[in-house]
């Protein structure tokens, strides 16, 4: 199993999770009422109006083989990051950096080679839930 600290969460939750951040926002001093860190496979950011709104002009969509990352490690605010790779949503989540950040790049190989199995787990784990999921259309 993976040592992240790092869950895979479906549409449903991640709809509930942004709709809490906004109602949050208004207090003083917000508390999200589950903090972590997410990652919410085969959607995207756009600003296209599909699927549901996220904020003034943003909107979420399906979108397969892509990944948006959610971090509300610190309990009061989310921030929201789309990436085309599940290493790169760990890698953001787990460092705080994405790969085109400055003097990133070389720190994303590193952390890749060093955290291999890690990721494969977390790999195997989406690619279960995926094949869990058709399963459960076909029975339907």
């Amino acid at each position: 199993m993976s040592n992240f600290n790092i869950k895979l969460i479906n549409a449903e939750r991640a709809k509930a999770m942004l709709t809490e951040y906004k109602e949050q926002r208004k207090n003083s001093i917000p508390r999200l009422a589950h903090p972590g860190r997410y990652i919410l496979p085969d959607y995207k950011m756009t600003r296209r109006r599909a699927a549901f709104k996220i904020v003034k002009h943003t909107f979420l969509t399906p979108h397969y083989k892509s990944y948006v990352a959610l971090d509300s490690d610190n309990g009061h605010t989310l921030w929201l990051h789309n990436f085309g790779s599940l290493t790169e949503a760990l890698f953001w989540l787990e460092t705080g950096l994405k790969i085109s950040d400055t003097d990133s790049h070389s720190n994303y190989k590193e952390w890749v080679t060093k955290h291999t199995e890690e990721i494969e787990a977390f790999k195997n784990l989406l690619r279960d839930r995926k094949k869990k999921a058709a399963l459960k259309k076909k029975v339907k």
